[in-house]
């Protein structure tokens, strides 16, 4: 018998195994509500999804509305197939009222009796219908007249199942972050991660800060990008002055990368490299006349790999190649990201979660940062999948980069 305040959800996926009905059940009890499993029909095999039919239940309507709220991001969705809710937008940059606010999960629409899926999906955008198709969109790109999907009515949320495979390193970490890990044993995982993907025929993208150049990184991510492993960088201002600064002065902030000691007036050495590039004209045309010869940019500039540099108000210079209205640096990410099945985020927090929130839940996402506050916080703005190493970055690439060559001699 149905309670008063109650309604029937059902979710599907790999409900056990990715702890997805745990964490409904959690999300239910912590808000004082109930639940009652109807029907839970497991998969016998490790590649059948499983299916759940629960009544949830609340001591009043909104109490069961905010609990509802909570665990449709998990899956969980009411039973009655009821078409998406429409509303149409006033003006440019405003969306309606109670707007639809998306994860970084798969997301789907009830529209005209079928399941329509959400494309190009981002988490905190919002769902725009044009004609039969569904798409993700910031609110600055939010036209006059668009159809935007409000409440959750109509429409579903599936979150990626655990990997499956055991050799993968996203299965042996799960989305944890942790300094008592054995990093020898992590980079090696993650360096065959990287074979697969490129092997696949996959796009890994880096995003980068400058403690890849301060720590002694910046050889290891060169090779990674020469070897043909990046497909992408993405950065601020500071990660390609410093590694500029280190291949053609050999000091990252004056500092000499090689034993760590002062160069005499070191302190300018970021500046002069600054003012190199802007003799140049860009970084590519300091690889063309010769003046750059080796290091992260040159490689991206020698191998055609794309990357996007954004600027920020505490730059200097910035280099002619810095994009400084952030719209538009955003924008040029996007671009990059698009498809991408694998990002490797490096030492940068704030590009870090930036690059997060443009990214769906099923493409692989590898923080390493000596600070393991970073890499929580990442995880902790939405970034779930993430998959955190709190090691020395100086440290850890190189291992990486060697594995990588161990992998391509073993192959040849």
């Amino acid at each position: 018998m149905l309670k008063k305040y109650s309604q029937e959800v059902e979710v599907r996926g790999h409900l056990i195994d990715s702890m997805i009905l745990t964490k409904i059940f959690d999300k239910i009890m912590n808000q004082g509500g109930e639940f009652e499993i109807l029907t839970l029909d497991v998969g016998k095999k490790k590649k059948d999804s499983s299916y759940a039919k629960l009544l949830v239940s609340g001591k009043n309507q909104q109490q069961l509305e905010e609990i509802l709220d909570d665990i449709h991001r998990d899956g969980a969705t009411p039973k009655n197939e009821t078409e998406v809710k429409l509303v149409r937008a006033l003006k440019n940059m405003v969306m309606p009222e109670n707007f639809y606010s998306t994860t970084n999960n798969d997301t789907w629409v009830f529209y005209h009796n079928r399941w329509i899926p959400v494309e190009n999906q981002m988490m905190d955008k919002c769902i725009v219908l044009k004609g039969n198709h569904a798409f993700c969109v910031p609110i600055r790109d939010v036209k006059k007249n668009d159809l935007i999907v409000v409440d959750e009515v109509g429409v579903r949320v599936e979150p990626p199942q655990r990997p499956r495979d055991k050799a993968n390193i996203f299965a042996f970490m799960g989305s944890s972050s942790s300094s008592e890990r054995p990093t020898q044993h992590i980079a090696k995982k993650v360096a065959h991660d990287i074979w697969t993907t490129k092997k696949e025929g996959g796009k890994i993208i880096v995003v980068g800060g400058p403690a890849i150049v301060h720590t002694g990184a910046a050889n290891a991510v060169a090779d990674l990008i020469r070897g043909g492993f990046i497909h992408g960088v993405l950065a601020g201002n500071a990660l390609a002055v410093h590694d500029i600064e280190y291949a053609t002065l050999g000091t990252s902030l004056g500092m000499y990368v090689h034993d760590a000691t002062l160069a005499k007036k070191g302190h300018r050495n970021h500046m002069d490299t600054i003012n190199a590039v802007f003799k140049s004209g860009s970084i590519e045309k300091m690889v063309q006349n010769g003046q750059l010869k080796k290091g992260i940019f040159y490689e991206c500039v020698k191998k055609k790999i794309p990357f996007v540099l954004a600027g920020s108000i505490r730059d200097d210079g910035p280099l002619p190649d810095v994009i400084t209205d952030v719209v538009k640096a955003q924008r040029e990410y996007k671009k990059i990201l698009k498809d991408a099945n694998m990002v490797i985020m490096i030492s940068t927090m704030l590009h870090s979660i930036a690059t997060g929130n443009m990214l769906p839940a099923n493409v692989k996402v590898i923080v390493v940062d000596i600070n393991q506050p970073t890499v929580t916080k990442l995880m902790d703005r939405g970034t779930w999948q993430a998959l955190g190493i709190v090691s020395d970055v100086g440290a850890f690439l190189p291992l990486v980069s060697q594995e990588l060559k161990k992998i391509k001699q073993s192959q040849d």
